[in-house]
């Protein structure tokens, strides 16, 4: 049951990352990827911090921040 929970919340924040960073819907399979590689680099940049993901809205905050780092980062390299 956590993984079905987990891929939820890295399908959500995918589609949340794709939207807030103006672009192109990446489909289902590619939301997906993005929020569930997202929700672990936003893992280790809210622990860097000292943050901690508490609930739901938590974790659904920390993927989607980390989903908006990846892309952001994904979007420099291919510009390079």
């Amino acid at each position: 049951m956590e993984l079905i929970g987990f891929l939820l919340i890295g399908l959500i924040a995918g589609w949340i990352a794709t939207t807030f960073m103006r672009g192109s819907g990446m489909g289902l399979g590619g939301n997906l990827v993005v929020g569930v590689i997202g929700a672990y680099v936003g893992g280790f940049l809210f622990r860097l911090i000292g943050f901690a993901a508490v609930g739901l809205i938590g974790h659904l905050i920390t993927a989607t921040v980390g989903a908006m780092a990846l892309l952001y980062v994904v979007r420099i390299l291919k510009k390079a």
